[in-house]
């Protein structure tokens, strides 16, 4: 498993030390993986939090932990040694939901299936003849989307996924906890509820605790289809729980060669290989999110919701697959072994093996112990 970043740009990112027990904060450079972490930047929180992280992490002395492509293909889902790990530590992931709207009309489909798979097709061929593509030029929250609104009510299709996709506020949920979410390698948990899953491709940003955008990373917001389509009130139980949530490989700083425009700009791929041999590709394109990332951001934090500790924010995606994998009309759902592929080319790849959330490593790793380690490496 190879990380396919560019040659280019200022990336960081975490690795668990086996020697320290304890994870540091790395950055690559040339083909090395450098371990950064000091008393002035013991945590990516830290990091981030600097004026200028990238030219701290170019220029910030540091021990050589060897290649970094040696480090990634040591990040399997049962390594316990040296390994790469989420990019993220003290911030929470935060994830926006029904930013697209392809995903949006899935939602609703989800909703009015109540959960059933088999029910999906004829839905989503009513809701496409009624909606068709008017949604894709309405900016939500305009006097535009309003009165779209009230046809959609008089033609009973409205739904809550309509209020978020077109209303003035976006959704935003709480992905993971802190130090919860898992990295390049490791396996990506289902809840052993759920039979009707699939990946969610996604840009993930890195903010500061002014509510700064620092980076850029891929995320994998894991979604239970059938969990969330029976009741909007289980979303916590489709959302966060063990392992649901991948982030990584790196985390792209934003410095000359890269900025917001490139997030705004990127083409994501995916690629889901089973063990049965079944492939399925997909893409998602930021450029047609209805919701500009500032403003997600904006939603996210400000005078109304505060992250002292800075957050990592998903920003959903286009991708909803609706081929079959087994059965006609049963549409696609993970199998357990399946091999999760996200690329980007200014961000590389995140892989990950699907497995229950049952069945992952259990999180045992939270803020208290990270505190307790580097204390005891003498860096708080």
């Amino acid at each position: 498993m190879t990380l396919d970043l560019p040659e280019t740009g200022t990336f960081v990112g975490r690795a668990w030390r086996a020697d320290r027990d304890g994870p540091s904060v790395i950055v690559r450079r040339g083909a090395e993986a450098v371990d950064i972490t000091g008393s002035r930047v013991p945590t990516m929180q830290a990091l981030l939090d600097l004026d200028d992280p990238a030219a701290y992490a170019r220029e910030a002395p540091g021990e050589s932990l060897g290649p970094l492509e040696a480090l990634a293909a040591a990040s399997t889902e049962a390594a316990q040694g040296t390994r790469l790990l989420a990019p993220c530590d003290l911030q929470p992931v935060k994830a926006c939901g029904v930013t697209f709207v392809s995903s949006m009309l899935e939602r609703v489909i989800e909703e009015q299936a109540k959960g059933d798979p088999a029910k999906a097709e004829g839905i989503r061929q009513r809701c496409t003849e009624i909606l068709g593509d008017s949604l894709r030029a309405v900016q939500p929250g305009s006097d535009k989307a309003l009165a779209l609104k009230e046809v959609l009510i008089a033609d009973g299709v409205w739904s809550q996924y309509l209020e978020v996709g077109i209303g003035p506020y976006a959704e935003v949920f709480s992905k993971a906890q802190p130090m919860a979410a898992v990295g390049f390698g490791a396996a990506v948990g289902l809840h052993p509820i759920s039979t009707w899953n699939n990946p969610e491709p996604e840009i993930v940003l890195a903010c500061d605790s002014h509510g700064r955008i620092r980076g850029a990373t891929l995320g994998n917001d894991v979604n239970l289809r059938d969990v969330e389509g029976r009741s909007a009130l289980l979303l916590g139980k489709a959302k966060d729980n063990n392992a649901s949530c991948a982030v990584g490989p790196m985390l792209r700083l934003f410095d000359d060669s890269y900025s917001l425009d490139d997030v705004r700009q990127a083409e994501l791929t995916l690629t889901v290989t089973g063990e049965d041999g079944y492939v399925l590709t997909g893409r998602s394109s930021m450029s047609q999110i209805s919701r500009d990332p500032e403003d997600l951001v904006a939603q996210t934090c400000g005078a109304h919701h505060q992250y002292p500790d800075g957050f990592f924010l998903m920003l959903g995606t286009l991708f909803a697959p609706t081929q079959d994998r087994d059965t006609p009309g049963g549409g696609f759902t993970h199998k357990l072994g399946d091999v999760v592929t996200i690329s980007e080319p200014a961000l590389g790849a995140l892989r990950n093996i699907v497995r229950l959330s049952t069945e992952c490593p259990p999180w045992t790793f939270g803020t208290s112990a990270l505190m307790a380690n580097l204390a005891r490496r003498g860096l708080l």
